[in-house]
């Protein structure tokens, strides 16, 4: 009788496994199917393909934008004048949702839009008129890849990465409550503090300084959250997501007696381990490419805009992204 009962228990563990790894498979044909759906043309086309809908789209887009805005945008912006600055935007912008691909391009995107909270705050762009050219924004960058490119496995829910659990609903609204709450912070300081000797200086067809001056947290809010929200997806998902990997051991058994100079070097600059370098790098994507479109934004898109200007505003989003990404670091660290 006893070995009926141990029969049976094995059977029994036997057919648990086997029900598992029935499991897998089918996630893992799932994720695979999913996968192909979107990648079916080789990965050397792909990006081609993807940059000319980007360009489609967007042209289309901000047409539609002027017709049902009866000019307003067009107003307040100006269109290039030479062939040397449609082609510096161009490959920016090439190069900028390159830096976004496979990331959530989405939300990535909105580091683009920074100038036109400029726009909006002080040269009067309508909120409808900006919400519909940051919709164009993000669709021109987001849905061609969407379309060729499989979704990262962070982005599906089925997928089985690990510490799935701390990029569920709640800890995803704590860390876009966080970044909304820098974002804002610096934003409301630079406005009260540094912004209005630069836009008096540098911001030549500047209408007025009042809303500078008036600004306040609440008001700022609405454009912040954006920020906030695209910050937590492009950078803490990915890094809370990302487990131990080999060379992590070697980080911790670094001995500075028995290295050489040049891993001693090494270990001072990059002895991260691999969470760490991808908050790292994505943090720096973020500063990066927020940084070079606010500058092209306020000195190719927008009149009376000196260069100096446009790093000074550019720096305080800089800084914004910057420091965000610093505090997303802290709270998924180890």
């Amino acid at each position: 009788m006893a070995v009926t009962k141990r029969s049976a228990k094995s059977d029994a563990a036997v057919a648990a496994k086997a029900h598992a790894a029935l499991d897998e498979v089918a996630d893992a044909g799932a994720a695979g199917s999913s996968r192909q759906g979107r990648g079916k043309l080789p990965a050397v086309v792909q990006f081609p393909i993807a940059a000319a809908m980007s360009f489609v789209i967007a042209s289309l887009g901000y047409s539609a934008v002027g017709e049902l805005s009866k000019g307003e945008l067009a107003s307040v912006t100006r269109s290039q004048d030479t062939w040397e600055e449609v082609a510096v935007l161009a490959g920016w912008r090439m190069l900028a949702t390159q830096c976004g691909a496979g990331a959530g391009v989405a939300t990535f995107t909105n580091a683009d839009n920074a100038h036109l909270y400029l726009l909006t705050t002080f040269y009067s762009l309508s909120p409808a008129t900006a919400l519909s050219a940051l919709t164009v924004n993000v669709l021109s960058a987001a849905l061609p890849f969407y379309l060729l490119r499989p979704l990262s496995d962070v982005h599906r829910p089925s997928a089985k990465i690990a510490n799935r659990e701390l990029i569920d609903l709640p800890l995803q609204l704590y860390t876009t409550a966080l970044s909304t709450g820098i974002y804002t912070v610096v934003l409301v300081l630079s406005l009260r503090f540094l912004l209005p000797r630069i836009l008096v200086v540098y911001f030549t067809r500047l209408p007025s300084l009042e809303p500078a001056y008036t600004a306040t947290y609440a008001a700022v809010l609405p454009v912040t959250v954006l920020f906030g929200a695209a910050a937590s997806t492009f950078i803490f998902a990915p890094f809370a997501t990302t487990g131990e990997s080999k060379d992590d051991d070697k980080i911790g058994q670094f001995d500075p007696v028995q290295a050489s100079l040049q891993q001693t070097v090494w270990w001072n600059f990059w002895g991260y381990t691999a969470k760490t370098k991808v908050v790292i790098r994505r943090t720096a994507a973020a500063v990066f490419v927020t940084g070079i479109s606010t500058y092209l934004a306020c000195t190719m898109s927008i009149y009376g805009i000196e260069s100096t200007g446009a790093i000074a505003y550019a720096a305080v989003w800089v800084f914004a992204a910057l420091c965000t990404g610093l505090g997303l670091g802290l709270v998924g660290g180890d």
